[in-house]
């Protein structure tokens, strides 16, 4: 189908987050992006993620859990500082690494321990990489010709090179989407009011959150797991979403989705799978979501490893893989709750 002929894409978010409920745990985790040294000097991550147990409706919850990292990087994701607290052995070896794919490889061999018990530091670790590629999108909204200050910055020939880097890398920019034709992006990318995951009615349901002043990203998830005895199942509700800081306040969302499963308690087997994509740069995106099916029957442990296989370049969402893999740290949250 032609995309002219398409719905505009979702635009609307999910938030707040809902209340927390009886007997389970929540994960969150966040990444905030700042530049101290301006648009040309280094970033700034301050990655942040909490386990929480919440005995009963209303109870105040348990910190399982927690973790956070700053990490400093130059414009070709080139990590020149990274610090953690807790502080797990290895972290010194990501110094000098580039973020991307090469990145989590790094980290399952530095880090095998954090891997081991999907200790929510690597998950939020494991997400630098993603919010690496996409956080330059905060300057688009503090210089309206953002896009032309990055071509000038790259020359033309660097700039067209990078562009057609993008052709295939998923779903939603498949060679001839609106996202990659020639003339450019769309301008009307990002104008979904991002709203604010924090809820006034569960103070305690997220953790805290690195807010800070001027141009700013921020990659945020909340994972919460519950088990069904009776039914023998897990049940899970997260959200994913990225968004960016605006000049007269509040944020503006690029990418959100919520992502429900549910999974076999004993074997641990994915049941179902229902993504909703709520909020999206272009048409062509939420089509995306179909593929995800090839992931029922397969085991949570090793969700990792099947998105890679199943849900490769256009055959999925590079955000709403990173939605999925996150469900592999499931099994460790079951067994924080006694599952």
């Amino acid at each position: 189908m032609d995309s002219m002929t398409l719905p505009p894409p979702p635009r609307s978010t999910a938030n707040p987050a809902p209340v927390r409920v009886a007997g389970s745990v929540r994960r969150t985790s966040s990444i905030d992006v700042s530049w101290p040294d301006g648009v040309e000097g280094q970033r700034l991550f301050v990655g942040a993620a909490r386990d929480l147990w919440t005995p009963a409706a209303g109870a105040e919850g348990l910190t399982l859990a927690q973790g956070r990292f700053e990490a400093r990087m130059t414009e070709d994701k080139t990590i020149t500082a990274i610090a953690a607290d807790p502080a797990p052995a290895g972290i010194e070896q990501l110094v000098g690494a580039r973020a991307g794919g090469h990145l989590r490889m790094l980290l399952r061999e530095a880090l095998p321990d954090l891997v081991a018990r999907a200790d929510p530091l690597y998950l939020v670790l494991d997400d630098l990489s993603g919010t690496a590629l996409v956080s330059a999108f905060a300057w688009s909204q503090w210089y309206p010709d953002w896009a032309e200050r990055l071509r000038q910055r790259l020359g033309e020939e660097q700039h067209a090179a990078l562009m057609a880097q993008r052709v295939n890398v998923c779903w939603g920019l498949q060679e001839g989407n609106s996202g990659v034709r020639p003339g450019g992006v769309p301008e009307d990318v990002a104008s979904a009011d991002a709203g604010d995951v924090r809820n006034p009615s569960d103070p305690q349901g997220w953790h805290a959150l690195s807010d800070h002043a001027g141009a700013g990203f921020r990659r945020v998830r909340r994972i919460d797991v519950t088990c069904d005895a009776a039914a023998g199942v897990i049940r899970i509700d997260s959200a994913f979403q990225d968004s960016a800081a605006k000049v007269d306040g509040g944020r503006v969302a690029i990418h959100e989705y919520l992502l429900r499963a549910t999974a076999d308690i004993a074997t641990l087997e994915v049941l179902s799978i229902v993504p909703e994509a709520r909020i999206l740069p272009f048409s062509e995106c939420p089509g995306a979501v179909a593929n995800t099916q090839r992931l029922v029957g397969r085991k949570l442990g090793a969700i990792r490893e099947e998105v890679l296989a199943q849900l490769r370049g256009p055959e999925g969402c590079t955000h709403l893989n990173d939605a999925l893999r996150a469900l592999a740290d499931v099994p460790a949250l079951v067994r924080q709750i006694g599952g």
